[in-house]
């Protein structure tokens, strides 16, 4: 037996994260948000970024609100911030929920008349509210502001989630009058109505609170933020395996791709468990060195093959960049910008 273990063989795929320019997205969000506070959503891994990298970053650059999906990924979160500067987007389920919840010392986000009633009868205490302004999706329907349930509750944020904010739409200002109108009927310490493209609507969208999420990442959710918002995210995959092919001969499953000279091709560890999905065959781009490398054939599941004919010093071990700048990657892609950040999967080195 060896006196020591090996190392580990590094990652063959890692994420170049721009920690400056994640700081400075939520700078900017918070600027852009007037007098109102800029929070974050950092549920999903903060998009894909990685929570162990995002959350320090962004509560270094002044966030003191964290909002996540699951009370799980509040876990994570509350290690590294203040568990009250924590909210659960999904609210408790159970009691046992309720009181794992307060035990941790972060807030649910109430959503309906049963967890409104769970929260309290398990012990009550601090919590988030959100209504249903338009998106039916979770949220305290308007007809049960009143309830008597819902005054018994000591409400830090209430919060409604916009519908349709990346787009000029009619929904966007009914929501906003349902809101408003549920802030002048339920006592609260703080209003957030507004996500990224939400910010961009105006201070009226704004309350005490808004919730960027997309934006932090480096996506452009509207024309509004595009001179505001820096790229965070960059994918770089390891060359596994150079080969020259010649004439006629075909590469990847299905020989969607036929040589037409000889050619100098590259597989990369990079495929569509790794997020990297089939939409990009034959139209993806990687770069190294300033050249553009095509993708060639078919993404597998692990693997894609790139063509290095204008790279002839990339060799295995080298490292491929992909263009992976949101807006245009979903333009060429037809992903969302969200789908491209959040699928990005846990082969990546962050």
């Amino acid at each position: 037996m060896p006196e020591t273990d090996p190392a580990a063989p590094s990652p063959a795929l890692r994420l170049a994260i721009d920690r400056e320019a994640l700081r400075g997205n939520w700078q900017a969000l918070d600027r852009l948000s007037g007098s109102a506070r800029a929070g974050a959503a950092v549920k999903a891994n903060a998009y894909g970024v990685g929570t162990s990298v995002a959350v320090p970053e962004l509560a270094v650059a002044g966030c003191r609100d964290f909002f996540v999906a699951h009370p799980l990924e509040a876990r994570e979160v509350a290690a590294m911030v203040e568990p009250s500067q924590v909210s659960v987007l999904h609210g408790p389920l159970r009691d046992q929920d309720a009181a794992w919840l307060r035990a941790l010392g972060v807030k649910p986000v109430i959503n309906s008349l049963e967890q409104a009633r769970r929260w309290t009868a398990t012990g009550g205490g601090s919590c988030d509210l959100m209504v249903d302004t338009g998106i039916n999706r979770l949220g305290l329907p308007m007809r049960d502001l009143g309830d008597e349930v819902i005054r018994a509750l000591r409400i830090d944020v209430l919060l409604s989630h916009l519908a349709s904010a990346e787009e000029v739409s009619p929904l966007n200002a009914l929501q906003l009058a349902r809101w408003q109108e549920a802030c002048a009927q339920v006592p609260h310490a703080r209003a957030s109505l507004a996500n990224s493209a939400g910010i961009a609507l105006g201070p009226d969208y704004h309350g005490a609170l808004t919730r960027p999420g997309l934006a932090l990442y480096g996506g452009i959710p509207c024309e509004e933020l595009a001179g505001s918002i820096q790229q965070v995210v960059r994918p770089e995959a390891a060359i596994m395996q150079v080969r020259t092919i010649q004439p006629g001969d075909t590469v990847g499953y299905n020989a969607t791709f036929t040589a037409p000279t000889t050619m100098r091709v590259g597989t990369i560890a990079l495929g569509y468990a790794d997020g990297y999905l089939r939409c990009w065959s034959g139209k993806g781009l990687m770069q190294a060195g300033g050249q553009a490398l095509p993708v060639l054939g078919r993404v597998s599941m692990d693997m894609t093959v790139i063509d290095l004919s204008e790279a002839p010093d990339l060799g295995e071990g080298d490292w491929v960049t992909t263009q992976y700048h949101l807006a245009d990657a979903a333009s060429a892609s037809g992903l969302s910008q969200y789908e491209l950040l959040t699928l990005l999967g846990r082969r990546f080195g962050r």
